[in-house]
């Protein structure tokens, strides 16, 4: 029978900087009665992954810029905040409403350079995305293969719009283990005409699967585990392979 089986990870302290993610996932797993297996799918929320590795601000220590400052008076902003958003961004690809959307160091397209106020101690404080979310990744897998023996899949996701939809999914910002694209082409479907441009963000769609048990509020979920799926495995993508190429984009 084909299942696949998305498991929250429960039980998980408060992570803060400098705690052992990977090590807290397996006793966490182990203790919930679903230890780690081979070909698990281990989705973990950027937000956790940036608090342990520190890359986190107080933005009562960040002097905004004169830009920073007329935006959020303009808007009714916190212009600490809005520097912040500006100094994780290459460049601002729209702006209007209060809304800024940039393109990040690492390349996504994305509001507010992924800054987030979400699950982050301190009224103050916010989580920035990982600096090389696919290195956070392969350390993490890495540190779970040596502790279990076990050879899975790590995707570092984030909530993410999108251009003409409503609602927000969860989408891969670092991978380990996993290509982030499923290439179907060529093969041949239901009625045997060949496939000519599939080509499927299977990373995007576990982590917006994994974001059904991961809890953005009271539950206190940051971690899922996907167990079932056959995944391409791969040692050497990353996740910056879903970013369109901007000359191939119709909306920017």
């Amino acid at each position: 029978m084909n299942r696949v089986e998305v498991i929250g990870v429960t039980g998980l302290p408060t992570i803060k900087e400098g705690d052992d993610l990977a090590k807290m996932v397996c006793e966490a797993t182990k203790r919930q009665g679903t230890p780690i297996q081979n070909g698990d799918i281990i989705v973990i929320t950027h937000v956790v992954v940036s608090r342990t590795e520190g890359n986190v601000v107080n933005l009562d220590n960040v002097i905004p810029s004169d830009f920073a400052k007329a935006f959020a008076q303009r808007f009714n902003k916190d212009p600490n905040l809005i520097e912040v958003i500006l100094r994780e961004s290459r460049s601002i690809v729209r702006m209007g409403d209060g809304k800024l959307i940039t393109e990040t160091k690492h390349g996504l397209v994305c509001a507010n350079s992924g800054v987030d106020h979400s699950n982050v101690p301190g009224k103050r404080n916010v989580a920035l995305l990982p600096k090389n979310p696919d290195r956070s990744a392969q350390e993490i897998r890495r540190e779970i293969r040596k502790l279990t023996g076990k050879d899975v899949a790590i995707i570092i996701s984030d909530t993410h719009g999108r251009p003409l939809r409503e609602g927000e999914i969860n989408i891969a910002i670092g991978v380990a283990g996993i290509n982030p694209i499923r290439d179907r082409r060529k093969e041949k479907d239901l009625f045997g005409y060949t496939l000519k441009i599939k080509r499927t963000a299977i990373a995007d769609e576990l982590s917006s699967a994994a974001e059904l048990v991961i809890g953005q509020a009271d539950e206190g979920i940051p971690v899922a585990v996907i167990r079932g799926y056959s995944y391409p495995k791969s040692e050497r993508t990353k996740a910056t392979d879903l970013i369109r190429p901007r000359e191939k984009d119709l909306f920017i």
